[in-house]
């Protein structure tokens, strides 16, 4: 059989899952995938490799590799290398990123730069899935396409014409596949999804107007709105190509023996966990505030638990009591949630290379895994909602089917990808779906551990770590009434509800105190959003809402930095804030003011976006962009001129990207070029490691 080596770099197992996909579907195609996680590097030798290589890669935090391709990525951006040390390889690369970020799919594009900079040729063009509109709009195509050039990889007998017709062929077979930019890439998305709902829509109008009466009308146009339960023609019309069934590979047993006491520290047994009391809990915001902010003072005195300003730390939370407790009544297992889950691999398995999921601790209880191990909250892949479809009945089974085909991809990205539509939502959805508890095993990925900006420095709080975040509330996507909260915002509000207290600016009040909650954290990898070097280089800083958190800990820390060393020099600090109300939600007001009188802060602008103007006042900048605009003069001689940093920490959707905006608008108006030239000039400040962002979605 033909062979192909096959790599993943993952970070939370997606490029794991298409790599395991990829690997499942080879076989029916005649080939056979030696699949390894990137990170292994001593079952493969890319030095030596002979068969065709296909390399899956994610991208975490601001564009860097996963942290399992980071060896990888350091031991090929070796310089001594020569240029054709990879002469002899001929690959195709998956990327996955999402749009949202500045740098789309930058893991995947370090490691295509670099083999092809070593010599290594494509066989197959790169694609780059963007998780903003739908992984699968690229990644269902891309491997439909990979056949075809493999085959024609290993019949060509002519090296060049070889990989070109490779491309040609994939590129007829996925329709997707000419190299064209990420940026055309994520519209052609956009617009496909249009496309798809638009036909929805005219079907829609066609059934209304052939309508015999207006009640019978009025019935027709609700039964043909499409929801997560209903399609409409064409949809419902149509045959489906649906994905292979996953094999079935574990075997679970259920003992009612525990053999030993559970701790939450055995969830993440790779990283240091350090278990602190939450030392106090004050409300930032008023009560008739948008949204709730909270500032969490944490005692890590009696730890060897160490920070820096602008470094983030892991907080290890649960899922929701109530929602495991509602899945575990829905699965019938309620009487065993006490009960020891035992994991084998099948013995008739037909999935290659199962391995026991490394994120489910042997000899814990049912209960406990579904409340820190799995993820129950998680978006469910068309492999699950496939072989969810095998254990329901009827409409159920029907539209279960279509959610995960491919005529039914708008319908998934509306109504499960979009809405963020969980395991539970689907079996409350779908009454007559009964899976077994190994299907949600082997699909529900790991229930990762949400990052905070440290808001502190340890100078100002030794022994302290402070961090800020709102308390996330949303609808349920299936019962529109009922309120949900962030897995793990909503997990720290409950645990900090008995200290916690308003923002006056106080100590705690006085008499017996609440007993200190504590909580499991553990450190990030290093990070790179740190105060220069030189304390003598210009800082801007750009922080809305709980943007703000890191640069209350540069803050802090220059404070502290100031008053050791009075005769030293120190750089202007700029500080560009922003929320809706200038009386509900103005984060550290106090705190601010206090900077910017000591002279700490020497530029304080702040904006408020729904606050109206009064009396006769001209309307203020509403965003942070628009007041870094006001001030383009100032923000362009920093950065240019005198060798400034600016930082940019808070949302990625929409913030980030206006400011990476005004940056090439202002760059472009105060030095007279072109936006092209302005681009390549902020691309060469992200280069020097002069433009941070500590962003998120």
């Amino acid at each position: 059989m033909r062979r192909f080596l096959l790599l993943y770099a993952t970070q939370q197992g997606q490029a794991k899952a298409i790599a395991e996909e990829i690997c499942e579907k080879a076989f029916v195609h005649g080939f056979s995938a030696d699949l390894h996680c990137i990170s292994e590097s001593d079952k493969y030798d890319l030095k030596t490799e002979t068969a065709p290589l296909v390399v899956v890669v994610s991208t975490t935090g601001t564009g860097d590799p996963p942290d399992t391709a980071r060896k990888f990525v350091k031991k090929i951006q070796d310089k001594a290398l020569p240029v054709d040390f990879f002469a002899h390889l001929r690959y195709g690369l998956l990327g996955l990123g999402d749009s949202e970020y500045t740098y789309f799919c930058n893991g995947g594009k370090i490691i295509d730069k670099r083999l092809q900079e070593l010599g290594a040729q494509h066989f197959y063009a790169t694609g780059h899935a963007d998780d903003c509109v739908g992984l699968e709009l690229v990644v269902e195509p891309w491997i439909d396409g990979l056949w075809a050039a493999l085959t024609k990889h290993f019949t060509s007998t002519r090296g060049k014409e070889e990989i070109n017709g490779a491309l040609q062929i994939a590129s007829t077979a996925s329709q997707r596949m000419d190299p064209v930019k990420p940026e055309l890439l994520h519209i052609e998305s956009r617009v496909e999804l249009l496309r798809l709902a638009d036909s929805g829509r005219r079907d829609s109008e066609v059934q209304e107007q052939n309508a015999v009466n207006r009640d019978q009308s009025s019935a027709l146009i609700a039964e043909s709105e499409p929801s997560l339960t209903h399609s409409v023609p064409p949809l419902s019309q149509a045959s489906l190509n649906i994905p292979a069934l996953p094999p079935e590979y574990l075997q679970v047993h259920l003992h009612e023996f525990l053999s030993q006491e559970e701790s939450r520290a055995s969830v993440t047994p790779v990283d240091p966990v350090f278990q602190v009391p939450i030392s106090k809990a004050v409300q930032l915001t008023t009560n008739d505030a948008i949204k709730t902010t909270l500032l969490v003072e944490l005692d890590i005195s009696k730890t060897d638990f160490s920070y820096q300003p602008g470094d983030a730390f892991n907080v290890i939370c649960p899922n929701s009591d109530s929602e495991v407790q509602h899945l575990l009544q829905r699965l019938r297992l309620t009487d065993r949630r006490e009960h020891c889950v035992v994991l084998k691999i099948k013995g008739d398995t037909k999935k290659k290379g199962a391995a026991l999921p490394q994120h489910i601790p042997e000899g814990r209880s049912l209960q406990f895994i579904l409340t820190w191990c799995l993820e129950i909250r998680a978006v469910p892949k068309k492999a699950m909602l496939r072989a969810l479809a095998e254990h329901a009945a009827g409409p159920d089974r029907r539209r279960l089917h279509e959610l995960c085909s491919r005529q039914g991809a708008a319908d998934y990205s509306r109504f499960v990808r979009d809405a963020h539509t969980g395991l539970l939502d689907l079996l409350l959805a779908f009454p007559s779906c009964q899976p077994p508890l190994a299907l949600l095993l082997e699909h529900l990925p790991k229930l990762q551990p949400r990052p905070y900006s440290c808001a502190s420095s340890n100078l100002s709080h030794p022994g302290k770590l402070h961090f800020v975040f709102n308390v996330v509330e949303f609808l349920s996507p299936t019962t529109m009434e009922v309120l949900r909260r962030g897995v793990c915002t909503g997990w720290l509000a409950m645990v900090v509800a008995s200290i916690l207290r308003p923002d006056t600016q106080v100590s705690p009040a006085e008499g017996g105190p609440a007993p200190a909650p504590e909580i499991s954290i553990s450190p990030r990898t290093t990070s790179f959003f740190h105060l220069p070097s030189d304390p003598a280089a210009p800082v801007i800083m750009v922080g809305p809402g709980t943007g703000i958190a890191p640069f209350i800990g540069f803050l802090q820390h220059r404070e502290k930095l100031q008053e050791q060393h009075p005769e030293g020099h120190f750089g202007a600090m700029w500080l560009f804030f922003g929320c809706r109300h200038k009386e509900r939600d103005y984060l550290f007001r106090e705190e601010l003011r206090h900077f910017y009188k000591r002279g700490i802060l020497t530029h304080l602008k702040v904006s408020f976006s729904r606050d109206a103007p009064v009396g006769e006042e001209e309307a203020p900048v509403k965003y942070v962009q628009d007041n870094m605009w006001l001030h383009s003069k100032q923000v362009a001689r920093v950065l240019l001129q005198e060798s400034g940093y600016i930082y940019v920490c808070g949302d990625a959707k929409n913030m980030a990207k206006d400011v990476n905006d005004t940056l090439v608008e202002i760059i472009s108006k105060e030095t007279g070029v072109e936006k092209l030239e302005a681009m390549k000039t902020l691309a060469t400040l992200k280069e020097e490691k002069r433009y941070l962002q500590d962003i998120w979605s």
